[in-house]
């Protein structure tokens, strides 16, 4: 049985106690967990956003990491997006709970705090994409892939940690950027995991109708020339960012652009799917399972 099943009752159970994947805020006390061996790093990012507009910053990485000196496998996890009233306070990125899923496997765990999120909010936002009828997804998920590799770049200075074989993930834009990510065909990496990745979503104003869906067809058909990884793309029914039919256009401009991705598309999960990480664990977690043990990392 692979681990990831082992655990899955207790993984369910947090999640029902409500503390699922939780975001440090800034105005909450830190947060440690110790048995992940949990610490902040931080290393400089040298980004340009839509308008050209060039910076260098410090760029803030949660880790986790198994008992033991390794060296172990790696993966990058990338948050979301919140609106930008709400980003000041996204908090640090530490997702705890798919963290002890992926430690409990073997692998280390890096979690950027993307610049422009938490304590590097305020005058320099590299994922910025325009307006909604105009949006450009490339500038964005160029700065977003830019500090996954900036991430590894520091891995790959730790002794605990082979980042010759290393995977990303990540969540809404999180995923956007995993997809980036992959599209460059970085050297190491074996594979990504798109949990309802995309960009331009407002369920409160366009439920479901996100703003310039083409716009990242266009641009996903052309990564997918370049990629050379498989990917598995986790998508549920009832995502009120991207609706039912955009993650499956982008899914297929993918394969038919030669990208290797399975699609996962799941039933209705809770009051919005887009939060199908959180709400369906159950379902997503085999076949998380299933897409790492072709990897090799059915068990540690």
């Amino acid at each position: 049985m692979a681990l990831g099943s082992r655990h899955l009752p207790l993984l369910l159970g947090l999640w029902i106690a409500g503390a699922a994947w939780p975001q440090q805020t800034a105005l909450a006390p830190e947060i440690w967990a110790k048995d992940l061996r949990e610490e902040i790093v931080r290393t400089d990012v040298t980004l340009r956003d839509l308008y050209g507009r060039e910076e260098t910053r410090s760029m803030p990485i949660t880790i986790f990491r198994p008992v033991g000196e390794g060296p172990f496998p790696l993966v990058v996890f990338n948050h979301g997006r919140a609106v930008s009233d709400k980003r000041a306070t996204q908090g640090r990125s530490r997702p705890e709970y798919v963290a002890r899923y992926l430690v409990d496997k073997g692998f280390v765990v890096l979690a950027p705090t993307r610049i422009g999120y938490w304590e590097t909010y305020g005058d320099f936002d590299p994922e910025a994409s325009g307006a909604c009828n105009a949006m450009r997804p490339e500038p964005m998920s160029v700065a977003a892939s830019a500090q996954v590799l900036a991430a590894v770049a520091y891995a790959r200075k730790l002794p605990y940690v082979d980042a010759s074989r290393w995977i990303v993930a990540g969540q809404s834009v999180g995923g956007l950027a995993t997809i980036a990510t992959v599209g460059r065909n970085p050297p190491g990496l074996l594979g990504g995991i798109n949990f309802s990745g995309g960009t331009g979503g407002n369920p409160a104003t366009s439920p479901g109708r996100p703003c310039s869906p083409d716009q990242l067809t266009n641009y996903w058909s052309g990564l997918a020339k370049t990629a050379t990884v498989p990917m598995v793309w986790l998508y549920w029914q009832n995502d009120k960012y991207w609706g039912e039919d955009s993650p499956k256009r982008w899914v297929k401009v993918w394969q038919d652009s030669g990208g290797q991705a399975d699609l996962a598309f799941f039933a209705a999960s809770g009051e919005d799917g887009h939060n199908g990480i959180n709400s369906d664990m159950e379902h997503w977690l085999p076949v998380v399972d299933g897409f790492l043990a072709k990897l090799g990392f059915a068990r540690p």
